[in-house]
């Protein structure tokens, strides 16, 4: 089964590969051509082992994991991160986030280890960011967790539904716009260090307008992260990649959600 999403296709291959070392390349001797030897069992080769394959429960289950994980950390740098540090610990979680996030992506192998890593370094970006905006703006937390998910359960239905369809140009068209806003972004805040104001965060009419493209965006990454979920089920995906289809549904939740918090600060008065 063939996968237009090029990271879900790395994993695929090397699924592949991790299915076919129990039949394998080698003989008893390591010698190329001869199928792999197990153990006897009353006088009869043993069966090869076998390999449990994800299914839309794991991909649930490590999703609410990983959330749970992250809430439980926001709380608790909400709770510990003085308000003069909330800076340092928003950049620094950011910095930190984003190296694990490419790591996890790029890599060919699913590392649970690092998806909670990162689940507990965003625990502190949202704990940080919420902090701050809850502090100027009373009760826009709540507003915004409750947006983040009414939009997920939404997106949820629309391609359950078949409403939204994961086509190959819709996968390639999302990939594009996805880095291009990455971009976009990137150069906004290094522009920002020096001092220059391009109007994209200031909550001016094109700041709101850059927000809800961005809020957009983000809620149809939600369909990338339903493909990938239902390709790897097809494509028999070990259990163990599951973790790599939350990561996948868990960062476009963060993103979704911070960019709501900052599109409901420019309706809440100025700084």
């Amino acid at each position: 089964m063939k996968t237009s999403n090029p990271v879900l296709a790395r994993l695929g291959q090397a699924a592949e590969r991790e299915r076919a070392t129990g039949y394998a390349p080698t003989g008893p001797y390591g010698q190329p051509g001869y199928p792999q030897q197990y153990p006897m069992q009353a006088g009869y080769p043993a069966a090869p082992p076998t390999v449990n394959t994800m299914t839309v429960d794991d991909v649930v289950v490590k999703t609410v994991s990983l959330l749970g994980i992250l809430g439980v950390v926001a709380a608790a740098a909400w709770v510990m991160i003085p308000d003069a540090l909330l800076g340092a610990a928003w950049i620094g979680a950011a910095m930190v986030g984003l190296v694990l996030g490419l790591i996890i992506s790029f890599s060919r192998m699913a590392n649970p280890a690092l998806v909670v890593a990162y689940a507990v370094v965003e625990g502190v970006l949202v704990g940080a960011v919420s902090k701050y905006f809850e502090t100027a703006y009373d009760g826009i937390v709540l507003q915004a967790v409750v947006a983040t998910f009414g939009i997920f359960f939404l997106m949820a239905m629309l391609y359950r539904a078949k409403v939204i369809r994961a086509t190959p140009k819709f996968v390639k068209g999302m990939i594009a716009v996805m880095a291009g806003l990455f971009a976009v972004i990137m150069v906004n805040l290094v522009l920002s260090l020096f001092g220059i104001n391009t109007g994209l965060r200031d909550g001016s009419p094109l700041a709101i307008g850059f927000s809800l493209v961005v809020i957009v965006v983000a809620a149809l990454s939600f369909v990338l992260s339903f493909k990938e979920v239902e390709d790897g089920v097809r494509m028999g995906l070990p259990q163990r990649y599951s973790w790599v289809a939350a990561f996948g549904i868990l960062v476009s939740l963060i993103w979704l959600y911070i960019e709501i918090l900052r599109l409901l600060s420019y309706f809440q008065g100025d700084d």
